[in-house]
C-alpha cells in the first residue's frame, strides 16, 4: 500500500476569501474536506489558518458574530490552528477615477488592510521545516512576498513544498477573479491553479454544530 505523504497546509485566510469565496453560498467552508479533496495522495496531519478578526461596520454590522461563528467551526476539526493577525482601519486620500473640472479631485475613503499574517505564515511555514513537522508544505496563497519562506524551506530543510493558488473556477472553466502568481510558482515543487466550485460545494460543514459549549448553526445570512 501506498503511504501517503505527511503534510500541513498553510493557509492565508484572506488570499482565500477574496479570491474563492466572497459573495457565495461557499463560504461556510470545511477547509480540511476540500484540501482532503484536492490533495488525496496527501496525508493531512495539520492546517494553519491564518487570519485576523474583523470589526463591526455600519454597513455590516453582525460581522463579527458571523466570523466567531466560523472560528468556532474551524475549531472542530483536527489538528487546526487558528493564528491571528490583525487588521488596520484607516482614513486616506485617493485620488478619482473619474475627475470633473472645478472639483476635489480626491476623496477620503477607510480603507482596512490585514497586517501580519503574511510573517506569521512564512515563520511557521520555516519553523515546522526545522522541527520536522512535514514532508510536504502546501501554502494555500496568492502573494509573492511568501517565495522567499517556500525556497528556504526547500532548499534549507530540503521539504516538499506546493502552492494552491485560492481561487474559484466555475463550472465552465473559467477563473472567477483571475489572478497570476509568476514568482510562487516559479519557487513552488508543484503548483495548481484554482479551485474548482464543485468541489467548494462539497466542502461544506453541516448546518448544525456542537462543541464544548453546545450547538451553534451556520449563520442564516452572509
Amino acid at each position: 500500500m501506498k503511504v501517503r505523504t505527511k503534510t500541513i497546509v498553510y493557509v492565508d485566510a484572506f488570499n482565500l476569501y477574496y479570491g474563492a469565496l466572497k459573495g457565495t453560498k461557499y463560504r461556510w467552508l470545511d477547509v480540511h474536506a476540500l484540501f482532503s479533496s484536492v490533495f488525496p495522495q496527501n496525508d493531512i496531519v495539520g492546517i494553519r489558518y491564518f487570519t485576523a478578526r474583523v470589526h463591526s461596520m455600519p454597513s455590516n454590522p453582525d460581522q463579527p458574530l458571523r466570523q466567531q461563528l466560523y472560528f468556532r467551526a474551524l475549531s472542530t476539526l483536527p489538528g487546526l490552528e487558528i493564528v491571528e493577525g490583525h487588521y488596520l482601519t484607516k482614513a486616506k486620500k485617493l485620488p478619482l477615477a473619474h475627475q470633473q473640472p472645478g472639483r476635489d479631485r480626491f476623496a477620503e475613503v477607510v480603507v482596512t488592510e490585514e497586517k501580519g499574517s503574511d510573517v506569521n505564515l512564512a515563520s511557521h511555514l520555516l519553523l515546522d521545516a526545522f522541527k520536522n513537522a512535514y514532508d510536504c508544505a502546501i501554502v494555500v496563497s496568492g502573494d509573492s512576498d511568501l517565495a522567499t519562506p517556500i525556497t528556504i524551506a526547500r532548499q534549507e530543510f530540503g521539504k516538499v513544498v506546493g502552492v494552491l493558488l485560492p481561487q474559484r473556477i466555475s463550472g465552465s472553466g473559467k477563473c472567477e477573479s483571475p489572478r497570476r502568481s509568476a514568482k510562487l510558482k516559479e519557487v513552488a515543487t508543484f503548483f495548481r491553479h484554482g479551485i474548482r466550485e464543485g468541489v467548494l460545494a462539497n466542502s461544506q460543514f453541516p448546518a448544525t454544530l456542537a462543541d464544548a459549549q453546545g450547538q451553534f448553526h451556520k449563520p442564516p445570512t452572509w
